[in-house]
């Protein structure tokens, strides 16, 4: 049997792939090639360069996202992504100031939306366990 936090990680890795492939279909410059398994392997590196370049990232340009009250984290997010697209050969990003930042904007929504709802049945079902 898994442990609670290696189910959990699964679940999260799964939920981000499906907010990959939501985000591809609604944001035409912006596709994934390859099938099931290159939306979990772009999920998956784009975890890998988040918790990495990401965290530094943040780190760097604090005061620029206190001063647009979050705002710039969709840049950094953006530039994430065109991270994973240059890494990867199955993620492809038309542009980077309007692609990738719709991109950024739609996965942010559409992951928070997933994992509110995939959140709500994981509580439950460990409430009824």
């Amino acid at each position: 049997m898994l442990s609670p936090m290696l189910r959990w990680l699964i679940i999260w890795w799964l939920v981000m792939a499906a907010a990959f492939a939501i985000t591809t279909w609604i944001l035409s410059g912006m596709t994934i090639s390859g099938g099931f398994f290159a939306y979990l392997w772009i999920s998956l590196l784009f975890g890998i360069v988040n918790a990495i370049v990401g965290t530094f990232l943040r780190i760097i340009t604090l005061p620029i996202i206190l001063l647009t009250l979050g705002l710039f984290a969709i840049i950094i997010n953006a530039v994430l992504l065109e991270i994973v697209d240059a890494l990867s050969s199955h993620l492809t990003i038309d542009s980077f100031f309007w692609t990738a930042i719709w991109g950024a904007l739609i996965l942010a929504i559409v992951s928070v939306c997933l994992q509110m709802v995939v959140g709500a049945f994981v509580r439950s079902d460990t409430a009824q366990s």
